[in-house]
């Protein structure tokens, strides 16, 4: 494991005598988020994630390209300037290569390898998201043609849009844009720089000298956009629609210097960078900006970070500024600030704007990520790792509409991205085809609106856009998550998963006329490519004819003419011999040099008609081979008349070949489950030559293929999860094509049927009734709670119990129990130890358990009631505190909703519950209370032991605040822990404490 970045800088500076104290630089990890993290493979989600940026390259693609839908585009880029401009990361679902966005999303995939590189090697891809990163930091360099110029969008926006088709066939004209000296643009000029900084970092210790390069330019180009000033859509104006810089360079002076001071710790950048922030705002920096968060535009958010970091290691007066400035951030899109928050919706995502809702919440979540990681405050740090924790979850899939938000992973995910090359269209139209032809892995898209809704409509580019950006902080973000809660995870072998192809190059063909001496055709050529979308001008097709009724007349292949009434871009040619034994001929309908390309009506194909004629009485044109099938009505694909490319046959059947169709349905396909796998079975598909089984993780699909290429008739799908069911299709392949899906069939693999394991029950006595729990058995199913009376038999008082606690409440007072757990699954069951319990009523004396109280100080009036509280056992009996619970009373100043958070408690804030409930009728100062509750993980209170504090906290959901001056338990001179009456406790359901109003 590499050691990391930040404390090598930490050690730099100490090493320096520049450390005057010893201020943590915090770069551990912290311990899982109270926020539950959701059930997803973080690996897998990763892995996507990184693959859509090679679903954005553009120029000449490498031998490794993972992409089989994408090739080679945009190579003639920069040739109107003389400058090879090839290369770098399409924006989105366009073809425009936007500077600005591009290198900003380059910094922050590079900053998510300096602090995360442990989350992409544990998730297998760590090469992946360098070679990512590379890619578009080679063409920044490319890019960067002297110290004071850099071409900066390749692509005019309106022209760009104004064509809905694949990369690889562009046709329009691409113009170059740069900035120079003469007509500036800092902020494209500082953000290049900091992404070249970041990239030399990530790769100095692998690639030293590609590390040397990178930094070379990024001082160049930093140097460059400190000494010209302005801002880069002045002067590449076609950018204004897209990419305005509104909020000026001044961040990306401060952004680009943070980093250049990290890659070479030059203090005269760091000084360049502080000053810069000195003009994020006018009086100072309590009026920074912080209801935003880091985007494309605006990079203060991140830039204070790394700034925080940085001056607080070098003890720097200027490190509280960027504290303050990054907690006012960070609290305002958690607990709110200053009395405000980031709009949430129903289902918890913090909801910032319409436009890319999801881009937002992720990359509050990646810059949350990286503060929680090191601010040592406890409280703060699991503050915003939770909040990042509950959004990456929410896109992944824990929201209202238990669908992910990102193509092909997890769960009804989107299929309809607003996309121009995942969809594949050739007729440039969104609406054609219906359905997208390539799955676009890993791309976030914008996200739903602030009531949670969505729709997947390719034409909804507000919520269906994906961008670079939008998937910047959110792969950083998964990174993050992966070293969290990924551990076990893996990424899918063999991703991606072989595309079904359809029909791209083909012949449509009608007959147009015919006579007792002629047939007259109408032919048109189609190219609708996809796997890659290619250009077709060396394309032609035959028309094959069988000329033995001339021949037996007495007549010859010369009595035979062929005309063309019609032709775009097409000559067509004489009968030519191809089996003169048996009269078989062929007409060639020639198109080279005519561009066919999936680009729109009047370029996906072209039309030929051409009359074949014959003697008269001596013509029948129902033995011609490319005849077969021809209707009178609209032109239809027909496999007869085969299509060549260059020469090379590339779709449809010659005479003397048997037409090959695409194979039926397999039919009769079980699946059976084993441990951590299935094994399907199906009877064999006459024509087929080899089969795919295709899997989904829900019924229905999508299905993704996982194997391919079958030769026989069963295949066993291993590595899977126990208790996870899949589903399954079969189909049959063969040179004609692929069959449909057969029906589907499911399995859940299960463990080894093997007896379960040992387990071991303990349990407490408490006020009519009795808590037991119990370790885990490995194999078992589920568990059985068994009780018997003194030498009676025993009896299930619970069964099918997956957790590992069970609180008997039918039990009586003053009668002994005899428990034992029954461990189950389908070989058996395995009986656990037996313990013996006496339910029994509370002494009748108070006083065993004190309650203490105390205030935050927050002040009367705040939206927030920060009560904190702490038990102490003053008996001489241990107290289970799961039959524990304190009630703070207090008015609830109006009807909204309330929502509790236990911020940090000594005995795990994981093991705090807390509820609200009504006092009907009030009494006095109360009409609500909250009742804080403790969970069995709690443990007991052992005689003069306390819990330590309890921070809790709650508020309304609009926000509002409270008026704590006539709140019962509310005492504002209660600054330090102290027994207080006001607060009541409760043991076995009996008060033990306090006064009630």
């Amino acid at each position: 494991m590499k050691q990391s970045w930040w404390r090598r800088i930490a050690i730099i500076a100490l090493s320096a005598g520049l450390l005057a104290g010893s201020l943590p630089v915090g770069t551990g990890l912290i311990g899982k988020a109270d926020a539950a993290a959701g059930t997803h493979n973080y690996a897998e989600a990763l892995q996507k994630a990184i693959y859509f940026y090679e679903t954005q390259r553009s120029g000449k693609l490498p031998a490794d390209n993972r992409v089989e839908w994408r090739g080679d585009s945009g190579l003639r880029d920069g040739s109107d300037v003389g400058v090879d401009l090839t290369g770098g990361w399409y924006d989105a679902g366009d073809h425009v290569k936007f500077g600005l966005p591009m290198a900003y999303s380059a910094t922050m995939l590079a900053w998510s390898v300096v602090e995360y590189r442990d989350g992409y090697e544990n998730a297998g891809q760590l090469e992946e998201i360098k070679d990512n990163i590379k890619w578009a930091t080679d063409y920044f360099m490319k890019a960067h043609t002297k110290p004071n110029e850099l071409w900066g969008q390749v692509g005019a926006g309106n022209t760009d849009h104004a064509w809905w088709g694949p990369a690889e066939v562009m046709q329009m004209n691409r113009p170059s844009f740069k900035i120079d000296a003469s007509c500036p643009g800092s902020d494209l000029a500082g953000e290049t720089a900091a992404a070249l900084a970041a990239a030399s970092i990530v790769f100095a210790d692998d690639e030293p000298e590609y590390s040397a390069k990178l930094l070379r330019h990024a001082k160049e180009l930093y140097s460059f956009a400190d000494t010209y000033r302005g801002k880069y859509s002045d002067c590449i104006t076609d950018a204004q629609s897209f990419y305005n810089s509104w909020s000026g360079y001044y961040d990306e002076l401060a952004w680009g210097g943070a980093w250049l001071y990290l890659a070479t710790n030059d203090s005269a950048y760091l000084s360049k960078a502080i000053a810069a922030t000195d003009q994020w705002a006018s009086g100072g920096s309590s009026n920074w900006p912080y209801t935003w968060t880091q985007g494309w535009d605006n990079k203060n958010y991140g830039a204070q970070i790394l700034l925080a970091r940085i001056t607080s290691s070098l003890n720097m007066p200027e490190a509280a500024r960027f504290i303050q400035s990054t907690e006012r951030n960070l609290d305002y899109w958690s607990v709110g600030t200053n009395g405000h928050r980031v709009k949430y919706t129903p289902g918890g995502l913090a909801w910032l704007d319409q436009w890319g809702s999801l881009r937002y919440a992720a990359n509050a979540s990646f810059i949350a990520f990286v503060y929680s990681d090191w601010v040592s405050d406890p409280v703060k740090k699991a503050r915003y790792q939770d909040f990042a924790v509950s959004q990456m979850d929410y896109i992944l899939g824990d929201n209202p509409r238990q669908s992910s938000y990102v193509v092909g992973y997890g769960q009804n995910a989107p299929q309809h991205p607003h996309h121009r090359t995942a969809h594949g269209s050739w007729a440039n139209s969104e609406s054609v085809p219906t359905s997208h032809r390539h799955i676009l892995y890993g791309a976030m898209v914008g996200g739903p609106n602030a009531s949670d809704q969505y729709t997947d409509d390719i034409g909804d580019y507000v919520s269906n856009e994906v961008a670079t950006d939008y998937n910047a902080g959110f792969t950083g973000a998964l990174a993050k998550m992966n070293l969290l809660f990924g551990q076990g995870h893996q990424p899918l072998a063999n991703f991606p998963a072989p595309e079904v192809k359809g029909d791209e190059i083909f012949v449509e063909a009608a007959i147009k006329a015919s006579g007792s001496n002629f047939t007259e055709i109408r032919a048109m050529l189609n190219n609708r490519s996809a796997w890659p979308a290619r250009m077709g001008d060396q394309l032609s097709f035959k028309y094959f004819l069988d000329l033995s009724e001339v021949y037996a007349a007495g007549r010859t292949v010369s009595d035979v003419n062929v005309t063309a009434s019609y032709a775009e871009g097409a000559t067509i040619s004489q009968p030519v011999v191809v089996d003169a034994s048996q009269h078989i001929y062929a007409i060639t309908a020639d198109f080279s040099g005519t561009k066919i390309y999936p680009g729109g009506e009047g370029h996906y194909r072209k039309e030929i008609q051409f009359r074949i004629s014959g003697p008269q009485g001596a013509w029948n044109p129902n033995n011609d081979h490319s005849f077969q099938n021809l209707g009178t009505g609209n032109v239809a694909k027909s496999a007869y008349l085969p299509v060549y490319d260059a020469g090379i046959r590339v779709y449809g059947q010659e005479p003397g070949i048997a037409l090959v169709t695409a194979p039926s349905v397999p039919a009769n396909v079980q699946a059976v489950a084993g441990s951590t796998q299935v094994a399907l079975t199906w009877t064999a598909v006459p024509g087929a030559t080899s089969y795919s089984v295709k899997r989904a993780p829900v019924t229905g699909g999508p299905y993704i293929s996982v194997a391919t290429g079958i030769n026989g008739l069963t295949h066993t799908d291993t590595g899977l999860t126990n208790g996870t069911t899949y589903y399954y299709v079969v189909t049959a392949v063969n040179s004609a094509g692929e069959s449909g899906n057969s029906v589907q069939v499911s399995a859940t693999p299960q463990a080894a049927t093997v007896v379960p394991g040992t387990l071991a029950l303990t349990g407490t006595a408490g006020n009519a009734q009795t808590n037991l729990s119990w370790t885990s058995s490995a194999g078992t199913a589920s568990y059985k709670v068994q009780r018997a009376l003194a030498g009676g038999a025993y009896t299930d008082v619970a069964t099918d119990l997956t957790t590992l606690t069970y609180t008997d409440a039918t039990a009586v007072n003053g009668t002994t129990y005899s428990y034992r757990i029954v461990a189950v699954n389908a070989a058996g069951q395995t009986l656990s130890n037996v313990v013996t319990l006496t339910p029994s009523a509370p002494p009748a004396t108070t006083g065993t358990l004190e309650f203490q109280y105390r205030t935050t100080g927050s002040g009367v009036s705040s939206n927030a009631v920060t009560p904190q509280f702490n038990v102490k056992n003053t008996g001489t009996q241990a107290v289970d505190l799961s039959t524990v619970k304190l009630r703070y009373y207090f008015t609830k100043d109006g009807s909204a909703d309330l929502s509790f958070w236990c911020d940090y408690a000594q005995v795990g804030a994981a093991n705090i519950e807390g509820r609200f409930v009504n006092v009907n009728p009030a009494k006095g100062t109360a009409d609500t209370y909250l009742e804080i509750s403790f969970k069995p993980g709690a443990g007991s209170l052992a005689p003069g032991a306390e819990t330590g504090v309890i921070q809790a906290r709650f508020s309304k959901t609009n926000w509002s605040n409270f008026d704590q001056s006539n709140d019962y338990s509310y005492d504002a001179t209660k600054t330090a822990f102290t027994a207080w009456n006001q607060v009541t406790g409760y043991q076995g359901g009996t008060q033990v404490w306090g006064i009630e109003p």
